[in-house]
């Protein structure tokens, strides 16, 4: 049987950021409650977002958000499939003066949430409120840095006809939810599930990104993937790089006989892999070093080169 890998404490008790947001004001986090008749709460009618915020180590006071841009453009269009209209601009202002009231003194998560408030019991998305919610928390190393063993989980993802998975839906986490619990009970650390056509889609909750012959693959976005923001950002850093980047499906027996593996996403950041079921992979993994340690180096807004993936806010110091 295998050993059961270390839960780490701050998967079971998160350090939260004292403010939140919620019903259009600032108030403490121990406050912002919401009714357990909960429309989203029952059904799953809730988008969300993630994005990873640094003390700039140059620049003491500094906050540095990772392509905050790109995170409110995404949440604003994934509140669409739930009629909700907000604009990039007013989720980033926002989300800006949460960082500014809380005052982080170290590397952090915020979690922006759309979703369906009333209290309702139809499964709509029609004639409900709906409202924005934000809460943080404290995050150093979300996954072993070091990396993971994976194995192929029994879980499927869900296809684009079933659900609009360009969205950040919430309802979609079931699935990551089951694959990571199963992984994790069978002795594994992470899950890498397949679609529905039998081709590999992604980890539980992050893109995944191979590498055969030097050449950089990845499942495209027609293989029922999130279209992720870390995944786009490793495709435009490694063809910078001059290295070859592959969009296509890909089969299973095509991981274990590949040269590198690594998961990417907003918490992972960049994650190697070391096994996949009962097939090690090689300990020389130049590519994916090369990148993981590039992609640190811009969130840490040490490249100037990427300057406009960099939102840096100062803070006031006590």
């Amino acid at each position: 049987m295998l050993a059961q890998p270390e839960i780490r404490p701050q998967n079971l008790t998160p350090d939260f950021l004292p403010q939140a947001y919620l019903r259009g004001r600032f108030l403490p986090f121990s406050e912002a409650q919401i009714s357990i008749a909960t429309h989203a709460l029952h059904y799953g009618t809730a988008v969300l977002g993630g994005i990873r915020g640094w003390i700039n180590p140059d620049t003491p006071g500094q906050i540095l958000l990772f392509r905050l841009d790109a995170h409110c453009q995404h949440l604003s269009q994934s509140a669409k499939y739930l009629g909700y209209t907000i604009s990039p601009v007013e989720l980033k202002l926002k989300l800006m003066e949460f960082v500014r009231l809380n005052q982080p003194r170290t590397s952090f998560y915020i979690r922006p949430l759309i979703y369906t408030s009333g209290l309702g019991l139809a499964p709509r998305c029609h004639d409900i409120e709906k409202d924005v919610l934000i809460y943080g928390l404290l995050m150093g190393e979300y996954m072993k840095e070091a990396g993971v063993r994976c194995r192929i989980s029994s879980w499927a993802r869900q296809e684009d006809r079933c659900q609009p998975l360009r969205g950040k839906l919430s309802a979609a986490y079931i699935a990551s939810a089951l694959a990571k619990t199963e992984a994790i009970s069978s002795g594994f650390d992470e899950a890498i599930l397949m679609n529905s056509q039998g081709k590999v889609s992604e980890g539980s909750a992050m893109n995944l990104f191979l590498v055969r012959n030097g050449e950089l693959i990845t499942p495209s976005v027609d293989q029922d993937i999130l279209e992720g923001i870390t995944r786009d950002s490793v495709i435009q850093l490694a063809k910078e790089q001059n290295l070859r980047v592959i969009e296509r499906s890909v089969d299973k027996s095509e991981l274990f006989i590949a040269d590198e593996v690594f998961l990417c996403g907003t918490a992972a950041q960049i994650t190697p892999v070391l096994a996949i079921e009962s097939y090690q992979l090689s300990d020389d993994r130049p590519i994916t070093t090369r990148l993981k340690q590039d992609l640190q180096a811009i969130m840490l807004g040490q490249n100037s080169n990427y300057e406009h993936w960099q939102t840096r806010i100062s803070l006031t110091r006590s």
